[in-house]
């Protein structure tokens, strides 16, 4: 390994995913001499396999749905069916300008871009084609990949993983999707839209199970509505092929067949072979064992994103990978609250979230220190107009602060932005019924939810 010790860097980065990038991009602007290795393409799993192109489809599905249903509002349109390479393109149109946008924002600030497969060779140092990068600091952010289950081989043909469904060159006629969290729902929700019959098998007793489980309920009743069929509370046993399909077998004998599986399993940490343990970094379950701060046990090493065992959003990848650039530049850094992140699911309808469950906070607080209130979409002007159905149930400590916003409808996860303030700034329900919020909007319905909270509704019952 050839040793190119004529430039030691602030920080060298390996992945160039959410996390990375986000810790690169700030590191940049701080003044630390940034290298990032990366051996796929600059983005990560969010923006060519995860968040753009899954919205994308779902997108598509809903335009779908409106042409379908177009004549309830007065519109005559006919529905021809689904170009499925046109959508592709679309899709992919929408991947490329923002990661045209992303490579002229790595160029912009300087930053050394090293595209090839690294590995940790020593706690200062990635080994990248054949060179050997030194830097002060290293912060490692590979990633994740699509989990399987013992036993289930993914092929990429008739059992497929997200990532192969995101390029399936055809809808399929029929699918079982394996797992009923944020992944499953979402492919569940896209495919039902674009003519599919859909079965989703959850082994936990609702879908996305992490939710309060008011919002698995409503989901559950809006998939039923819509045709989406779903098994709950059981879990897999063995797939196996058919003669033009694939028959799945649950844990009590009962059987389901279809054209395609989809698993939807999870994703695991992409940590094996890469030098970590090695080099002496702290793991579990393959993932990288990280304090509040991002550091892993060895003092020059740092750790973000999916590799690291918090929530698997891309947006906690920017936020730990900004958390981490700033520490290093000398900044002071605040813990990540992780309750006080926003969570959504982009099904139809969308699940939002921020705060803790009605459940936890009984846990936490007392049973009967909590209230609970549901405001009904119902009495909300613009999802009458959406004709969108739904709830905003507020989780509040009794006399205290809002430690819960949970939303289901559509287009919930465009209020979810008040909700966090209204979390992570520990507001009063009477402080939130203050303010004024504009008429007719989706949003008015999270200030009509805490007026009720506060003893005063205005559209809604007593």
């Amino acid at each position: 390994m050839a040793n190119d010790a004529s430039t030691v860097f602030d920080l060298v980065i390996l992945g160039g995913g959410s996390g990375g990038y986000a810790a690169a991009l700030r590191g940049a602007q701080l003044g630390l001499d940034v290298a990032l290795i990366e051996k796929g393409k600059v983005g990560g799993t969010c923006l060519h396999n995860g968040c753009i192109p899954t919205k994308a489809l779902l997108h598509a599905g809903e335009i779908a749905d409106q042409a379908r249903e177009s004549e309830q509002f007065g519109v005559k349109a006919t529905f021809e069916g689904i170009d499925i390479a046109a959508v592709h393109k679309y899709k992919d149109d929408v991947i490329a300008g923002l990661y045209k946008g992303l490579q002229g924002l790595i160029a912009s600030r300087k930053i050394t871009y090293i595209e090839g497969e690294g590995r940790l060779s020593s706690p200062t140092s990635v080994d990248v084609n054949g060179q050997r990068v030194q830097g002060r600091h290293v912060l490692l952010a590979t990633g994740s990949v699509p989990k399987s289950l013992p036993g289930l081989e993914i092929d990429g043909d008739r059992i497929i993983s997200s990532d192969h469904a995101l390029v399936l060159d055809r809808v399929p006629k029929s699918a079982i999707v394996l797992g009923g969290g944020v992944i499953g729902v979402e492919f569940a929700s896209a495919w039902k839209s674009f003519g599919t019959d859909v079965t989703v098998i959850e082994g936990m007793k609702h879908l996305v199970p992490v939710e309060d489980e008011n919002s698995s309920k409503l989901l559950e009743r809006a998939f039923r509505k819509r045709g989406i069929k779903f098994n709950l509370g059981t879990f897999f046993e063995k797939a196996e092929y058919t003669q033009d399909g694939v028959k799945v077998t649950l844990a009590d004998g009962k059987t389901f067949e279809a054209e395609v599986l989809l698993v939807a399993v999870g994703r695991g940490p992409v940590s094996q072979g890469l030098g970590y343990e090695e080099a002496g970094v702290a793991m579990d379950r393959g993932y990288v064992l990280v304090d509040e701060y991002m550091r892993t046990n060895v003092p020059t090493i740092s750790a973000v994103g999916d590799l690291v065992p918090t929530l698997q959003l891309a947006h906690v990848g920017f936020a730990e990978g900004i958390l981490v650039a700033e520490r290093l530049a000398g900044l002071k850094t605040v813990p990540i609250d992780y309750d006080g992140v926003p969570r959504v699911t982009y099904c139809h309808p969308e699940v939002a979230s921020v705060g803790i469950t009605e459940a936890k906070a009984k846990e936490i607080y007392g049973a009967d220190k909590v209230v609970a209130l549901k405001y009904n979409l119902a009495g909300n002007g613009k999802s009458k107009i959406l004709k969108t159905a739904g709830e905003i149930k507020l989780v509040q400590v009794k006399d205290g602060a809002v430690v819960g916003v949970h939303m289901v409808g559509d287009r919930m996860g465009e209020q979810v932005g008040e909700a966090q303030l209204i979390y992570n700034w520990e507001a009063l329900p009477a402080e939130v019924a203050q303010l004024v919020h504009a008429h007719p909007t989706q949003n008015e319905a999270l200030g009509e939810a805490h007026l009720a909270l506060a003893g005063k509704p205005l559209h809604s019952h007593d």
